[in-house]
């Protein structure tokens, strides 16, 4: 079975497919619209009209099944389509796939508090609007219950004149006492263009609308809370001010989830009214004014006390060496904006790492630890290498390849700390980027603080497109591959100072060989070979004595001898494993492709059982270990 979730309507969400008696979800890794056409014309949906990802529809939980998928948009059914095998993937539930079918119909008012303002319905893939005429208040009811805005709702008639600049699609909607949903409701024909006029909208606020804003944060989703009451904005006093209470804000807004519930006046006084005190959210309500609270205005409070929110908006990592450690970044709108360390706390942090499913918070480093948000490298699988990119004038953009070279590279290796450049790439060799292209004909000399202080084009002046975006390996960029081709099995390697090396099996221990598994998504545990051909190792090796314990949930963690060259010598030394989700290690023992003792494991050869500690963020410790 398939289905589309958290799209507000059967016809538009998270894709997700049941399988083996549980639900799971698709990667968005080649993820089209080709894709999408046969999710929709499996649900009878029509065709497909997006092909989001990114979560766009939110994270799902448990099993990621598809991953890679590829069809040609023929085909009956997802299943039938070219992928990799069923729960073999390399993704995290941030990367959901999703679809828009042109046969999803959802209903909405277009403010942003949500329950006010014009009345559009989503049909043939656009948003129109619904014209005013004959709507009755059961019309206007309707839609303020379903969409969770109170009981009654009214029209607003004070509205400008001229043209409707986008689409109409209903006219003469005439709902009853008999109806339960608005889309019973009895109407004009669904055509394009039923109505003409701005002032013929159907503009409603209903009884639950309360409009809430975030003043003097920088942003929308950070900074001090104010409400509209009676056609006028006031503030909310901090007293009984909380996690659920700015849960509740960060969910109305489309915020993500409450990071911090500030008090007194940390965003500034506001003025005029003071509306709201007293507050006793659950946490679960969707919108402000659902929860308890005072009469409004009663006057026990000051400005000085005026509450604020910080929300986790659309929240990553950046400047870390994995996804799972770095600067945090927050997305306001079409921008990226760091957050201040003066009063970010474990209670924050802990927020942001669930978000992510990173497991749980080890530190919280201060001071632009990982670097001032200015420049950062994307696209590949640690903080030091990939496609370049600068923010400027509240925006990310990438640099253009023309004249691009090690100089180039090495700038921008030496201001994120990675080191010096191994590596420079053109060509959107780590991927097309969008939006502005900001720098062009760049021309350092290799000795510069940063990029910017480099010759190069105006700002935004250059003669490129994204298939020209530029790219860097510095030397510190680290990274770990079994080396064969399924991935999921063979020499482990470690990429250090510019150079893929060995791994020594000298005090190997089964939690070292199941974080591995673990943090290439091959399985929770691993075979170690043992039947190795003799001879000397080929090229470098790097790490020795790698003893990950029950502690470590990472494998970067773990104590090891020192980094340097040559660490063992004969290929029976090197380190080569068989995870558990390897194709060459089926399971043929009811889920487990490993015997109890160890004997004649795993594809018929001897071996250790090995146990999963978790996983979670590389960082660098003392002495020189990852």
């Amino acid at each position: 079975r398939v289905r589309l979730v958290n799209g507000a309507g059967r016809c538009a969400g998270r894709v997700e497919i049941y399988y083996e008696g549980t639900w799971g979800t698709v990667c968005d890794d080649s993820w089209d619209l080709s894709d999408a056409t046969v999710v929709c014309r499996q649900l009878g949906c029509g065709v497909a009209m997006e092909a989001p990802g990114s979560a766009h529809s939110g994270k799902g939980s448990g099993k990621i099944w598809l991953d890679e998928v590829n069809c040609s948009g023929g085909e009956a059914a997802l299943w039938d389509c070219p992928a990799e095998a069923w729960g073999q993937h390399d993704c995290r539930h941030k990367e959901d796939a999703g679809v828009v079918c042109s046969e999803f119909t959802a209903l909405r008012l277009e403010k942003s508090d949500g329950c006010s303002g014009h009345l559009q319905v989503f049909y043939n893939g656009t948003w129109g609007s619904v014209c005013s005429n004959s709507v009755t208040p059961d019309t206007m009811s309707l839609v303020c219950k379903e969409l969770g805005c109170g009981d009654e709702g009214f029209l607003e008639t004070d509205l400008p004149y001229g043209r409707i600049s986008g689409s109409t699609w209903l006219d003469r909607v005439q709902c009853g006492k008999m109806n339960s949903s608005f889309w019973q409701c009895p109407s004009a024909s669904w055509k394009l263009q039923s109505c003409d006029d701005q002032r013929e909208e159907t503009h409603i606020t209903c009884s639950g609308a309360v409009e809430v804003r975030l003043e003097a944060g920088g942003g929308r989703c950070a900074g001090r809370v104010e409400v509209k009451h009676q056609g006028q904005w006031g503030t909310v006093c901090d007293i009984g001010w909380d996690m659920k209470d700015t849960a509740v804000v960060c969910k109305q807004l489309g915020c993500g989830s409450a990071l911090e519930a500030p008090q007194d006046g940390r965003f500034g006084p506001g003025s005029g009214q003071i509306w709201l005190s007293g507050l006793e959210c659950q946490g679960t309500e969707t919108a402000l004014s659902e929860c308890e609270h005072d009469d409004w205005s009663k006057d026990y409070c000051s400005h000085a006390r005026d509450a604020g929110v910080v929300c986790s908006g659309f929240v990553q990592l950046v400047g870390g060496d994995s996804p799972c450690s770095g600067r945090v970044e927050i997305r306001d709108g079409d921008q990226w904006r760091t957050v201040c360390d003066s009063h970010f706390g474990l209670e924050a942090a802990d927020v942001i790492c669930k978000e992510l499913q990173c497991g749980t918070v080890l530190s919280i480093p201060g001071a632009a630890h990982f670097g001032e948000g200015r420049v950062r490298l994307v696209n590949r699988a640690g903080r030091c290498a990939g496609r370049v990119e600068i923010y400027y004038k509240g925006t990310w953009g990438t640099v253009c390849d023309n004249s691009w070279d090690l100089s180039d590279a090495t700038v921008v290796c030496r201001q994120l700390g990675c080191g010096v450049a191994v590596e420079v790439t053109g060509s959107a060799h780590y991927g097309e980027g969008s939006g502005q292209i900001w720098l062009d004909e760049v021309n350092c000399s290799g000795g510069e603080a940063a990029l910017w202080d480099c010759p190069a084009g105006a700002w935004g002046q250059h003669d490129c497109m994204h298939k020209e975006d530029a790219g860097v390996v510095c030397s510190e960029f680290t990274a770990l591959r079994l080396e064969n081709s399924d991935g999921c099995s063979g020499r482990l390697q470690v990429f250090y100072n510019g150079t893929w090396g060995s791994v020594c099996s000298n005090s190997m221990t089964p939690d070292t060989m199941s974080l591995v598994c673990k943090e290439l998504g091959c399985g929770d545990e691993g075979f170690l070979e043992a039947d190795l051909p003799y001879g000397r190792i080929s090229g470098p090796t790097w790490l020795d004595r790698v003893q990950c314990g029950k502690m470590n949930s990472s494998f970067w963690q773990c104590p090891s001898a020192p980094w340097k060259l040559q660490s063992c010598d004969y290929q029976q030394d090197e380190t080569r494993i068989i995870c558990s989700g390897s194709p060459s290690c089926p399971s043929d023992t009811g889920g487990s492709a490993f015997s109890r003792d160890g004997e004649d494991s795993c594809c018929g050869r001897r071996g250790q059982v090995l146990r999963q500690s978790g996983g979670l963020a590389p960082r660098l410790l003392g002495d020189g270990v990852r």
